[in-house]
């Protein structure tokens, strides 16, 4: 599992056994990373942030959602109304986190073009 020293265990990505790692993979995945992005923004009902989420499937947007809930990171609050309505916000967990990916997803936007020229530069002299 995770290192152990004596006291509490501390987390280590590294170790494959480590539950810290399938937690990095829950926030940091395609979906996970842009569904936090969105409610950093403000709530969300379930369709409002489908549409807001350009490409992602009810399933996956469901899927996602729930593992972020489980995980802490997104509030569900199902309202007894007709018809129903269920809104989904960040926790102050959820926040914390989403903070940091969305500060990555920015940074990826910055460098785009560069990434694209060392693509580029890479497939040219892999062709010669």
């Amino acid at each position: 599992m995770c290192v152990s020293n004596p006291g509490p265990p501390m987390a280590d990505v590294n170790d494959a056994m480590c539950p810290s790692r399938l937690v990095l993979e829950h926030v940091t995945s395609r979906w996970g990373v842009l569904v936090l992005a969105a409610l950093l923004e403000r709530s969300y009902r379930f369709s409002e942030l489908r549409r807001s989420i350009g490409g992602v499937s009810e399933k996956m947007l469901a899927q996602t959602l729930q593992t972020l809930e489980r995980d802490g990171f997104v509030h569900r609050d199902a309202k007894p109304v007709i018809p129903p309505r269920v809104d989904y916000s960040l926790t102050p967990l959820g926040r914390e986190a989403a903070e940091q990916v969305w500060s990555l997803a920015r940074w990826t936007e910055r460098h785009v073009d560069a990434v694209q020229r060392a693509r580029s530069a890479y497939d040219e002299a892999r062709a010669s």
